[in-house]
């Protein structure tokens, strides 16, 4: 008898992250759910890449996509959807490589797609829930996200979060290749394409941890590239703060 893949893909992008993967790979795999793990890699130059190949060797449920270079995070969960979406997954996770996103979450982000085409893991729903970030960084943090709520009318607590679980069709409706940003604006970004369409958008709390090992990838590049994103997705929608249609399901 054939046995069955697992429905679900999580995405990981990762760049020198090989300190922090043996544990990912761990709580991933320890999960009370069946889940599949994409680990796409910049071709890391601390061997996170070989060191996933590995890990793939011995687990036929772990794949491993290789660039040739940092392109950034955009680039990368688009490579590693358009791999998602030429097998059979029928829900697709963005996580971060750096356990700042609770693998543990995972069963309750499937739970709300039961009812939703994107689920949004949120740190500021029901209250506040960050941990280890300086206040200048948590301001920022807020900050950005009011802004994203005043320009686009996006209603969710935390539309630059980057812990997120997609239906198949969700994913299908993007154009993915007409995707160019990174950091900040690609995640509003795609909340925004599949919001402005009228498909489900939920939010589930979450805890954010923000990394005890290696260096934080954000830059002011990618804040000034977020600042400007948000106009031009009002333009896109037709200078609406609303879906262009009433919400429903893909």
């Amino acid at each position: 008898m054939l046995e069955m893949r697992p429905e679900t893909l999580v995405i990981v992008p990762t760049y020198n992250e090989r300190d922090n993967l043996p544990r990912l790979v761990h709580r991933v795999f320890s999960l009370p759910v069946q889940v599949e793990l994409l680990i796409v890699d910049d071709n890391s130059p601390d061997g996170t890449g070989q060191m996933a190949d590995e890990f793939a060797g011995r687990n036929p449920q772990m794949h491993v996509l290789h660039r040739p270079g940092k392109e950034g995070l955009g680039r990368a969960y688009c490579a590693g959807f358009v791999w998602g979406l030429q097998r059979s997954y029928q829900f697709l996770f963005e996580m971060d490589g750096d356990l700042s996103h609770n693998p543990d979450d995972i069963p309750r982000f499937l739970d709300a797609a039961a009812h939703a085409d994107l689920v949004l893991g949120s740190r500021y729903a029901q209250g506040i829930r960050v941990i280890n970030w300086p206040l200048s960084r948590l301001l920022l943090s807020l900050g950005a996200a009011r802004y994203v709520q005043l320009i686009t009318g996006m209603p969710f607590s935390d539309p630059t979060g980057g812990f997120k679980c997609f239906r198949r069709a969700s994913l299908e409706a993007i154009d993915l290749q007409n995707i160019h940003s990174n950091g900040y604006s690609f995640q509003i970004e795609l909340t925004h394409k599949v919001w402005r369409q009228g498909l489900r958008v939920a939010e589930v709390p979450i805890t954010f941890t923000d990394r005890f090992q290696g260096s934080s990838k954000m830059s002011s590049r990618i804040v000034r590239e977020a600042l400007w994103m948000v106009w031009r997705l009002w333009l896109q929608n037709g200078l609406r703060r609303s879906p262009r249609d009433t919400p429903k399901r893909v």
